[in-house]
């Protein structure tokens, strides 16, 4: 269909709101494979199970699962839909592409530590004591928060945003 009747930032911002959608299908895809390769190999179930911190590699798949797929899922029809009902375009477009490159940036940041934290810590726990995989695994977790804070930057951008085009929907009705 062609879209030239449309204003270049309408353009852009359906881009931005379906790069939220394809995101969504991507990270529930890394993340449904992530699960079914834990549940399907023993050994692998077992090491998250049951090694020192080897947990966090299950965080690292609860992560990409709630943040990636549920998260972005929602923000692509949040996006969508409050435009429609608030019968305005979107406060601010380059919010929207903040939100979505912070909150990407941030969700693999925290996918990776998490999972490096988990794979370092539970290999170290084989020898190590748990003093020694604690001062391996605690650098790594701090990084982990750094990525999470950047997650809650881009919420918090979103939320701005949303309710900023909402304020005042009334007067779009009157």
């Amino acid at each position: 269909m062609n879209e030239s009747w449309l204003h270049p930032q309408e353009v852009v911002y359906r881009r931005y709101t379906l790069w939220f959608v394809y995101a969504c299908v991507i990270y529930s895809i890394i993340g449904f494979s992530w699960g079914a390769i834990m549940g399907g190999m023993a050994d692998f179930r077992h090491f998250v199970d049951h090694r020192l911190h080897g947990n966090l590699i299950v965080r690292a798949h609860t992560h990409i699962n709630l943040l990636g797929w549920v998260e972005m899922a929602i923000f692509a029809g949040v996006y969508y839909i409050i435009p429609r009902l608030a019968k305005r375009p979107i406060f601010s477009l380059s919010l929207v592409k903040a939100h979505f490159w912070i909150h990407n940036l941030g969700l693999i940041g925290m996918v990776v530590f998490f999972t490096v934290a988990g794979a370092l810590g539970g290999m170290a726990s084989v020898e190590a004591t748990p003093a020694e995989v604690e001062s391996i695994v605690a650098p790594l977790l701090a990084t982990m928060g750094i990525f999470g804070t950047l997650v809650l930057l881009a919420n918090c951008i979103w939320a701005f945003n949303i309710f900023r085009t909402c304020a005042g929907w009334e007067k779009a009705y009157e």
